[in-house]
């Protein structure tokens, strides 16, 4: 894979918008390590979204219970329909650039296939839905495909949110600092560091493998190729 040329950034590669119904939820995580430094060195930037700021009435109901019976609420279409629509035009007004995103437990598994199709997009829309789920119209009419990071159950979808984040961002050029830091560049194979023996009581040590400690190159490259994964 050849390497890509730098990038010097004036607008950022990407954009995140979250829209959840708990707006404060993702603040220490984006303050933080990697992403914080993206967004202060534009490399991406993440806008977020309260959807209760779209619902109707005095106490700005964003759901209800579901037709037909069962347990829990459900969020409604109207309010994310209000929040999504003005937020691409207004920000690039390209729609083939831009994507809209729901996580579901039945939508497509994320992996690195996935974040390196979803990093050329200008603009991700990310829809966090809560309690029992969400109208389905939404998934039918205003998301362009359903994503699930695994096979559980979460409460709501701001952690996928925050895991997709991340996982595309790493594709962008510039985020991890180096380019042979993507795992899929350099492998993922075991790394190890000081001390080279770690003795965690009496008669037992845990040694770094002596080929790490070679100084021989070519023969560490290959003993990685090996243990990689």
């Amino acid at each position: 894979m050849k390497r890509p040329k730098k990038i010097k950034n004036k607008k950022p590669r990407i954009r995140f918008d979250l829209l959840t119904i708990f707006p404060n939820i993702f603040d220490s995580y984006l303050e933080e390590s990697l992403i914080s430094r993206a967004l202060k060195n534009k490399f991406l930037e993440i806008k977020i979204h309260d959807i209760r700021h779209y619902a109707k009435g005095k106490h700005k109901k964003v759901d209800d219970r579901p037709f037909g019976g069962g347990p829990g609420m459900v969020l409604m279409v109207e309010p994310i329909y209000k929040a999504v629509e003005p937020i691409g035009s207004r920000v690039t007004g390209q729609k083939a650039k831009i994507r809209t995103i729901l996580f579901s437990t039945r939508g497509k598994k994320l992996d690195t296939a996935s974040a390196q199709r979803l990093s050329k997009y200008k603009q991700l829309i990310l829809i966090c839905g809560r309690y029992e789920g969400v109208d389905e119209r939404v998934a039918k009419h205003i998301a362009d495909e359903e994503i699930s990071i695994g096979d559980y159950v979460l409460s709501g979808g701001e952690l996928p949110s925050l895991v997709l984040i991340e996982t595309v961002s790493r594709q962008i050029p510039g985020f991890l600092g180096k380019y042979e830091s993507l795992e899929n560049i350099k492998g993922s194979y075991p790394v190890f560091t000081q001390p080279e023996e770690f003795k965690p009581n009496k008669g037992r040590t845990w040694a770094v493998p002596e080929i790490l400690l070679s100084g021989h190159h070519k023969k560490i490259e290959e003993w990685r190729k090996e243990n990689s994964s």
